[in-house]
């Protein structure tokens, strides 16, 4: 808004993630025009038997509904937009109702390859038929969105890792790289109130590598962390926190589900671990853990396409036994973690400043308007 364009977001609404439109407080929404459609994408057994025997995506389709298309319809005959841009795959379905209804430019922005996370995940599954199905939701994916990378006239990846993903699965549009941006002055850290030693985890819990990843983590790698410190806690919060979660409570770890303020919940904790093993993008949390100061014990997936260095502003552990030797190094030296957290917020104010990065976004709205 600073910028001085004007903004119109259309925003599909769903039952599971439902956000109650009354309830947004951010000063941003009185500053644009905002539409939302309600809808139900829940995965159904009939919807999915159904879909075996056409050529549709599952992931992506249930998203598509015909009075949304309807409204979509509608707001873009009463305005002419300059740029239209897509956030994310899922609403993508919807591309032709733009192209159908406004002469506006249309860019893609890639959260993650979806395809990619789905055939991981489908790596990880023990149950053979499930394995098999998750296979086969994987290649409709791969087909549609390796389809649909050319219908626009600009993609922009997250990451460098998923650029050059685009680019092999053959994207001929111009492409660039937007990584998540952050406004800092947002995440503002007060040490007096951070509370050491701690661990924390924060994610959407219904999200399968969130899940798969912490319960890694719980199993394998917490009985031996546990016995490093009795005064160690470790604080697990989340959306759609999973009722199996809370079966591991305990006097050291504690099972918070939903906070109500993310960034001050980040600030009273120390010490933060992002066990993934599957998954694609970036992680918009460790993003948000350094801008708090954070030391981030993370995999090499979960840090996969942040511009971080093991050892410097990140700490990365792929196994059991590189966890534990990170989270000792930290509770013994606390000087570490420290030191590891003031360079992680020097990292992403270099790399993920929301003024910089909007400003590099404008340009190539204004170039694509004179092509």
């Amino acid at each position: 808004m600073k910028l001085g364009v004007e903004i119109t977001l259309f925003s599909i609404n769903p039952n599971k993630y439902r956000v109650d439109v009354e309830d947004i407080y951010d000063p941003l929404f009185e500053q644009i025009k905002f539409h939302s459609f309600n809808l139900d994408t829940e995965v159904n057994v009939y919807g999915a038997l159904l879909n075996i025997f056409s050529n549709q995506s599952y992931n992506v389709s249930r998203y598509f509904d015909e009075d949304a298309a309807k409204l979509l319809g509608d707001i873009l005959k009463e305005n002419d937009f300059d740029i239209i841009q897509f956030e994310g795959l899922f609403v993508v379905p919807y591309l032709d109702v733009v192209k159908e209804n406004s002469k506006a430019k249309v860019i893609y922005r890639a959260h993650n390859i979806e395809f990619d996370v789905w055939e991981r995940i489908a790596l990880t599954e023990k149950f053979t038929p499930r394995r098999s199905y998750l296979q086969f939701l994987a290649r409709r994916l791969k087909v549609y969105e390796t389809e649909q990378i050319n219908r626009f006239h600009q993609v922009f990846a997250i990451s460098e890792q998923d650029r050059q993903s685009i680019l092999r699965f053959g994207c001929k549009t111009p492409l660039e790289v937007f990584p998540v941006a952050l406004d800092f002055e947002k995440y503002i850290t007060d040490p007096s109130k951070t509370s050491f030693p701690t661990l924390f985890h924060l994610g959407a819990m219904d999200w399968r590598p969130n899940k798969e990843g912490l319960e890694w983590f719980l199993d394998e790698i917490w009985p031996d962390i546990e016995k490093l410190n009795s005064e160690l806690r470790f604080y697990i919060a989340g959306k759609n926190m999973q009722k199996q979660f809370f079966e591991y409570d305990s006097e050291n770890l504690v099972v918070e589900g939903e906070v109500f303020d993310a960034v001050e919940f980040i600030n009273s904790k120390a010490i933060m671990i992002v066990p993934l093993l599957s998954g694609s993008g970036m992680r918009v949390k460790i993003i948000e853990g350094m801008a708090m100061r954070k030391c981030i014990i993370a995999t090499s997936m979960a840090a996969e396409g942040i511009k971080c260095e093991n050892g410097k502003d990140i700490l990365i552990a792929d196994t059991a036994d590189e966890f534990y030797r990170a989270i000792l190094q930290c509770i013994t030296n606390p000087k570490k973690w420290r030191e590891i957290g003031e360079n992680a917020r020097k990292t992403v104010e270099r790399d993920h400043d929301v003024r910089f990065i909007a400003e590099r976004m404008l340009n190539i709205y204004q170039k694509l308007l004179t092509v």
